[in-house]
């Protein structure tokens, strides 16, 4: 049994997870699997042998900064590992990248169109380069976005040129490498020491390219993400464990890997309760 880490989820305080799914569900043109709850993503990862969700947060104005940092403070687990979310226009961005290092997160989530920038934007270098000194992790959404139109604004050319200019960044592009564009992560980014999860994928890239790209990866640099409630837990599990892929190289991505890069202890093989392929 493998001890199952989902690096890229998301959920929402209570009081407004029923408006914010319906409405993230029209701009989309997408349904959720889940009701957008701490409560149902817990029972999602009990379902389906989930040890631990890194929960992504997205501060869409500067001054969500605050109330985000709280809520993750309060929802913080031995199962939910959450990443407080940095508006690349807040004034005080390093200030309080500072205040999250602080409180003990391990990471960040920013995303390109919700928060309306590029991801090489040389604004954004000194954050790049403090987080680098602090070993802290930096997920983004990586390629297009299903409900917004097709701007390059984290693309695979991009990652690769920041993540030369900053090879300590801890980075993981979400989407395997580049949603839509993943012409150019076979040609730019696959071969990079650079993170890719392989979120919301399968439902839209043919099995064997998706192999093709994992196989073509450093492995250390795979990792096991749903982007949930928009995909199934158990289902992205299923589909993985379809691929055929060595058995070394599945137990990296949905487990070894993941507990490196969030500091948490290895598990022996047959330790614990998880996801059987």
């Amino acid at each position: 049994m493998t001890s199952v880490i989902d690096i890229h989820t998301h959920a929402f305080p209570d009081n407004i997870a029923h408006q914010a799914i319906p409405f993230l569900e029209k701009k989309g043109g997408i349904k959720a699997y889940l009701d957008g709850t701490i409560t149902d993503l817990l029972k999602s990862m009990d379902r389906n042998g989930v040890e631990r969700s890194v929960l992504c947060s997205i501060a869409t104005r500067p001054e969500q900064f605050g109330p985000i940092l709280e809520w993750s403070k309060e929802i913080r687990s031995d199962r939910i590992e959450p990443f407080p979310s940095l508006h690349p226009a807040d004034p005080d961005l390093l200030p309080h990248l500072e205040t999250i290092h602080a409180e003990g997160f391990k990471g960040v989530k920013m995303h390109s169109y919700y928060q309306d920038y590029f991801f090489d934007d040389e604004r954004l270098f000194p954050l790049y380069e403090r987080m680098s000194e602090l070993g802290m992790i930096l997920v983004i959404h990586a390629g297009y976005d299903i409900a917004f139109l097709s701007v390059r604004r984290a693309d695979p050319q991009r990652i690769v040129d920041v993540c030369r200019q900053f090879p300590g960044l801890k980075l993981i592009a979400t989407h395997l490498g580049g949603w839509g564009e993943w012409d150019d992560v076979r040609d730019l980014l696959a071969g990079k020491p650079i993170y890719m999860e392989l979120s919301f994928a399968f439902e839209f890239l043919a099995q064997q390219r998706i192999k093709e790209i994992l196989l073509a990866h450093p492995p250390e640099y795979l990792l096991f993400g749903t982007d949930s409630p928009w995909t199934d837990q158990g289902a992205t599990l299923g589909m993985l464990a379809k691929l055929g892929l060595p058995d070394a190289l599945f137990e990296q991505i949905v487990s070894v890997n993941a507990r490196r890069l969030l500091g948490m202890p290895a598990v022996e093989p047959g330790d614990g309760q998880g996801f059987a392929p």
